[in-house]
């Protein structure tokens, strides 16, 4: 969550040197502790055997999203040091502006969910994930199609992929709740009705 904040507030307001290296410090860190989770879950599932291995196998897989999650993050914050200026989406900002802040309310919603094995929360976070893809599928549309007028052509691109990596976060947010509304071989997939 915070690598999130960081990285579209670099990208849509102002992105400094110190910035940039503490994502990068906290990617490292994050690639560093899926190491770590994978390490400790093999080694408890080699003594404790077959009694823990669904809860085993359920983190890895939780890990493996949340590492994904620190990766576009750092795409993101790549993309501000890439772009000339502070990001703004012109006549496409109030969805901007609702896709930025639904994915940091999933951020909370994803945690709670996960530690308190919350179905009702899980599916809220689904539900957001939903609607949310679509309208990025959308926006992007528009950008790529040349729909939206009042952008420029780096501008455009800019928010093409920035409104792509948003998508990915949430929607790995939204794997991270399958874990607690799926079973094991459904983690990633959208629950049955």
């Amino acid at each position: 969550r915070e690598m999130y904040r960081i990285s579209t507030e670099s990208l849509r307001h102002e992105l400094t040197d110190e910035t940039w290296n503490r994502l990068t410090q906290m990617d490292q860190e994050v690639n560093r502790q899926q190491m770590q989770v994978r390490k400790k879950v093999f080694s408890h599932l080699a003594v404790a055997r077959a009694r823990d291995l669904l809860t085993g196998l359920q983190l890895v897989s939780v890990v493996v999203d949340v590492e994904r999650v620190g990766d576009y993050t750092k795409n993101i914050i790549s993309l501000a040091r890439s772009y000339p200026s502070r990001l703004e989406g012109g006549s496409l900002e109030p969805d901007l502006v609702r896709i930025e802040a639904t994915v940091v309310e999933n951020f909370d919603r994803t945690r709670a969910a996960l530690e308190d094995s919350n179905e009702e929360l899980a599916h809220e976070v689904l539900k957001e994930t939903s609607w949310l893809s679509k309208l990025c599928d959308e926006r992007v549309h528009d950008l790529v199609a040349g729909n939206v007028e009042d952008v420029t052509a780096n501008q455009s691109t800019a928010l093409a992929l920035y409104f792509r990596q948003l998508k990915r976060v949430n929607s790995h947010l939204g794997d991270v709740a399958t874990a607690v509304v799926n079973p094991f071989d459904r983690i990633g997939f959208k629950p049955k009705d």
